[in-house]
C-alpha cells in the first residue's frame, strides 16, 4: 500500500470536510507555521488529540563509525521530536 501524497490528503480533507481544496491548504499552511514559531518561541506546540511537537537538546556524546569501529565525538545538538498523545497510540496499535 503505497503513502499518500501532500495532495491526496489536501483532496480527501476538502471532501471530508466539504471545504474547498484552497481553504484546506491554506489552513495546513498556517498550522504548520504556527506549530514551527511555537516550537522555536516556547519550546513546544501541542495539536489535542494528536501529539506534541517539542524541541529537545542532545548532549554531546561519543559515537562509533560502523564502517571503521572508530570512535568520534558527536557535538551537542537540539532537535526536534514528536510524541505521540496516548490516543494515538491506543488507536493504531
Amino acid at each position: 500500500m503505497a503513502k499518500m501524497t501532500k495532495a491526496q490528503i489536501m483532496s480527501a480533507l476538502a471532501e471530508k470536510t466539504g471545504l474547498a481544496k484552497k481553504e484546506v491548504v491554506a489552513f495546513m499552511d498556517t498550522l504548520t507555521e504556527m506549530a514551527y514559531s511555537e516550537v522555536k518561541k516556547n519550546g513546544e506546540f501541542v495539536l489535542p488529540g494528536f501529539g506534541k511537537l517539542v524541541k529537545m537538546h542532545r548532549k554531546a556524546r561519543v559515537g562509533i563509525n560502523p564502517a571503521t569501529g572508530e570512535k568520534i565525538n558527536i557535538a551537542a545538538k537540539t532537535v526536534a521530536k514528536f510524541r505521540l498523545a496516548k490516543a494515538v497510540k491506543e488507536a493504531v496499535l
